[in-house]
């Protein structure tokens, strides 16, 4: 068994889904605590899988979590249980403290007493895998070269200071205890099953939808795009191969301004479905206030997770784009699903 937390998000139940794909693969725990971005709709095609377990608690729960690794002795614990959102992060940073933070605290501490009570085989093998964001290294100029793993933490945003806090948690634990841990810092991930508050997401149903695309500022800020289904693969490299205590970047090597991934789907969809009246789905584009403290420029270099375990993404930003149009066209059912009214109040009070 390995136990995931955060196994019904974004990243999580891709990872689930793409780990259970391998009729070989050791079953899953899967700890989600359904939050607004968990949801079990994105698990269905596991639901006659025996193989995979699924546990509605929390990270931050000292009972529940001991007992789960009592009972399942999971030999890996990969950790995505994390709140994301930067735009929510500004407006309640609590629930980023508590779930990043303290949650990760709580995680560590009930997996270091589980390890220390395995018999030295056992606790060889083990492993605690950390899942983070490149945010924690703060913002790049257009100049600067890409983020490397010896960068200084320069997180910018309440999300991004709870991120490095949880990276800095792991780090410690390593070198305090030698608790077995990696930690992976990955750059901006897209692909099925997002949940329609981030840049990609919204922008395919929004213009779906026939609502206005929403672009802070001048939309120039650059990121370095990720699809979901080579992050996944990454982590099972770094899982299997990584070395105790590094960290690996992981990147897709596609650094876009927003506005040209918008104008990007635009086009795919202009293809794919057309509006009606013959009009190209750009023209619903409509630039909003930028947010507070919103960085420039984010980039990867994952030259280091390439250069020692091989690893390299398979999807270039236009196919993984296109697979995520499609895939958004080829499942309402889904998106219906999440379109529930606390996130309509959400999008009308973020982008009024």
């Amino acid at each position: 068994m390995i136990l995931i937390t955060g196994g019904a998000g974004f990243i999580g139940s891709n990872f689930a889904l793409n780990w259970l794909a391998d009729s070989a693969s050791e079953g899953v725990v899967n700890l989600d605590k359904l939050t607004y971005a968990g949801n079990l709709a994105n698990l269905e095609p596991l639901n006659n899988d025996l193989r995979h377990i699924f546990i509605h608690g929390d990270i931050g729960d000292k009972e529940l979590v001991p007992k789960l690794l009592k009972d399942y002795q999971p030999r890996a614990i990969v950790n995505f249980a994390a709140e994301s959102h930067v735009d929510r992060s500004i407006h309640d940073p609590a629930e980023f403290v508590a779930t990043n933070i303290i949650g990760t605290f709580n995680l560590l501490e009930s997996a270091r007493e589980y390890w220390n009570g395995l018999n030295e085989s056992a606790k060889k093998v083990f492993r605690f895998h950390h899942v983070s964001t490149d945010e924690v290294y703060g913002s790049l100029s257009l100049t600067d070269p890409a983020f490397t793993e010896t960068d200084a933490y320069e997180p910018n945003s309440p999300y991004s200071a709870s991120k490095a806090a949880s990276d800095h948690l792991v780090r410690a634990w390593f070198h305090t205890y030698g608790f077995p841990v990696v930690t992976t810092n990955c750059s901006n991930n897209y692909g099925p099953y997002h949940f329609p508050e981030k840049l990609i997401p919204l922008v395919i149903l929004n213009a779906l939808n026939s609502k206005p695309l929403p672009i802070y500022g001048d939309g120039q800020q650059i990121r370095d795009w990720l699809y979901v289904g080579d992050h996944c693969s990454a982590i099972r490299e770094v899982l299997t191969k990584g070395k105790l205590g590094e960290t690996y970047n992981i990147g897709g090597w596609n650094e876009k301004a927003n506005i040209d991934v918008v104008k990007t789907i635009c086009t795919i969809l202009d293809q794919l479905k057309p509006r009606s009246d013959g009009k190209s789905y750009a023209e619903q584009i409509t630039f909003v206030k930028d947010r507070p403290g919103h960085d420039r420029r984010y980039a990867i270099d994952a030259s280091k997770v390439e250069r020692e375990l091989a690893w390299r993404p398979e999807e270039t930003f236009d196919t993984g784009i296109r697979k995520t149009v499609q895939w958004y066209l080829d499942n309402p059912a889904w998106v219906e699903s999440v379109l529930s009214g606390s996130y309509r109040d959400w999008l009308k009070k973020q982008y009024r």
